[in-house]
């Protein structure tokens, strides 16, 4: 990087702000201990004010060092000029919640690597990088014979290291060569954990693409949805994201969940290691945060999704052409905001005067004539008995039977261990599930098919083609 460059970094990035902030051993101090080290996502203001308040007690404890409310420490921290807190509104939810950014991140973990260590591997990285070339070259290797070679090369090794144990001679790693692969694995386990923030920042900042992209359209409706599914298709091909996908896939096997613990818990019992307490469930944080970052890339398709339920776009189309010029000016001016205006606390004042509320007025008595009279055709009430209920809460039950928590399944094992009943109708309100631990994704990538038989005649088998659907239960 030249001088221009480092010094267009020094201005606006968020993390060196934060690093020539006077106040910046309590946003480190503080943000890190309760994001960072309890791997917390997104949290009501409540909760975080709270935390603030017992931490700035302590640091007030001998003098009154910080004299602001913790509320008022937290907007400033997610200010626009600072950008160490992400400030928003959940969906469904009227309090704000607050989350640290990416460039947080980085400035925690740069000041966590200027404490000294008093031991520094090298071996494990030298073997780590080895091995990874190793998968570079031969997983491209186009010529089958030179695949062969290699993978009888690491048969031969392997058959020699069974003979070597055999015979009695069984290598052991002494304790240098334990802590160095312990200082490695705690290192790569931390930042991979940072690394999930930032992906879940990128596809933010996707999803704010796509805002943008629908406040300021000038097309039709048409060309504005093969737009939108186009740039989800992106996301979802691209590096970042089968990347994101393939881990998330790896978590989700209980065999390698299990594995997985198994070897945390034998490293972390060794004696010749001081382990980190964080390190035994590092793969549950792992899967907490990697949900968060599925949680982001559902809410780019539920914008999507909003889009398409919206049914009175010609009836609203005044209304959304004003309200996508005020977006579009918003847009214009937010990089560079306009120098006037001022500051309120509240948009509005509430003004309730007493003599607007209305009278009492008695009700008016309304003349009821019981006598029905007597129709004189015959009216076929069997329709009124041939509707089909589907008891949405049957089904949640149903999956909670079949599934333990936190896992999930394809929906025809579901139904192969519990059968339609119902017909069409049932599968339909399978897919319309949303309950508080049952949740159910659509990949359109892949096809299922399931048969069932005809509610009114069983001896009929019919048959629906679907897109793979999954049944997750948190």
């Amino acid at each position: 990087m030249d001088y221009d460059a480092i010094a267009a970094v020094r201005d606006r990035h968020p993390a060196w702000r934060l690093l020539r902030a006077g106040n910046a051993a309590l946003v480190l101090s503080f943000l890190g201990h309760f994001f960072v080290e309890g791997n917390r996502g997104a949290c009501s203001a409540s909760a975080v004010a709270d935390a603030l308040d017992d931490h700035l007690y302590a640091l007030n404890a001998d003098e009154t060092r910080y004299p602001k409310a913790p509320r008022a420490y937290l907007e400033d921290w997610a200010a626009t000029d600072a950008g160490y807190l992400r400030r928003f509104y959940p969906p469904g939810d009227d309090e704000v919640h607050y989350e640290v950014t990416p460039a947080f991140e980085k400035a925690y973990a740069w000041v966590l690597g200027l404490q000294g260590r008093s031991f520094v591997g090298t071996e494990s990285r030298l073997h780590t990088v080895i091995e990874l070339l190793r998968q570079i070259v031969h997983g491209t290797e186009v010529k089958p014979e030179a695949r062969l070679a290699e993978l009888h090369r690491r048969r031969a090794e392997l058959d020699a290291e069974i003979a070597a144990v055999e015979s009695g001679d069984v290598p052991m790693l002494d304790a240098t060569g334990v802590r160095d692969r312990y200082q490695q694995l705690s290192s790569t386990a931390r930042e991979l954990l940072s690394d999930f923030r930032e992906v879940e920042e990128n596809f933010r900042l996707l999803d704010r693409a796509a805002r943008e992209k629908i406040a300021a359209w000038e097309g039709s409706k048409g060309d504005l949805l093969a737009d939108l599914v186009g740039s989800r298709s992106e996301i979802a091909g691209s590096d970042q994201g089968r990347s994101f996908q393939s881990f998330y896939d790896f978590l989700l096997s209980e065999q390698r969940q299990t594995e997985l613990a198994e070897l945390l818990a034998r490293v972390s019992a060794l004696d010749t290691v001081d382990a980190d307490p964080r390190m035994r469930g590092i793969h549950h944080d792992w899967s907490e945060a990697a949900d968060r970052a599925q949680r982001t890339v559902r809410q780019i398709s539920e914008q999507l999704r909003r889009f398409l339920d919206d049914q009175v776009w010609l009836e609203n189309r005044r209304v959304l052409d004003l309200v996508r010029a005020v977006e579009a000016a918003a847009l214009a001016v937010r990089d560079h905001p306009p120098a006037f205006g001022l500051d309120v606390d509240e948009a509005g004042i509430e003004i309730a005067l007493p003599f607007e509320r209305p009278l009492y007025q008695p009700p008016v008595a309304a003349a009821v004539e019981s006598h029905v009279a007597q129709a004189d055709e015959a009216v076929d009430a069997d329709l009124l008995f041939a509707q089909t209920y589907i008891d949405q809460a049957r089904l949640a039950e149903t999956i909670r039977a079949v599934l333990p928590q936190n896992s999930s399944a394809l929906l025809s094992d579901v139904i192969a261990v519990h059968p339609i009943e119902q017909g069409a109708a049932e599968i339909v309100g399978y897919l319309a599930l949303n309950d508080e631990d049952v949740s159910i994704d659509l990949d359109d990538t892949e096809e299922t098919v399931l048969d069932y038989p005809d509610p009114s005649d069983p001896e009929v088998t019919k048959r629906a083609r679907l897109p793979k659907v999954t049944v997750r239960r948190s």
